[in-house]
């Protein structure tokens, strides 16, 4: 798994565990439906900061409990 399939997959339990609907985290987070689409699709190479920090607003938890996850702990650095 490389660092978008966990970012997509992250997002993906958020939703699930708020029980709210992508469309509704764009609403709640100011993110354009078609970002996190592109997010959860794996299309966006390199999802940014300022993005990611408006979701967690939506998701109403901070950068360090949305990255802080064995998942994101087991991730492997990535090499260009």
């Amino acid at each position: 798994m490389d660092t978008r399939e966990a970012i997509a997959n992250r997002i993906r339990c958020l939703c699930q565990e708020q029980n709210i609907t992508p469309n509704k985290l764009s609403t709640i987070s100011a993110v354009p439906q078609a970002t996190i689409k592109s997010i959860l699709n794996g299309e966006s190479r390199n999802p940014g900061a300022v993005t990611l920090k408006k979701l967690c607003d939506g998701f109403g938890i901070t950068l360090g409990e949305f990255f802080g996850t064995d998942e994101f702990n087991a991730l492997e650095q990535e090499i260009r």
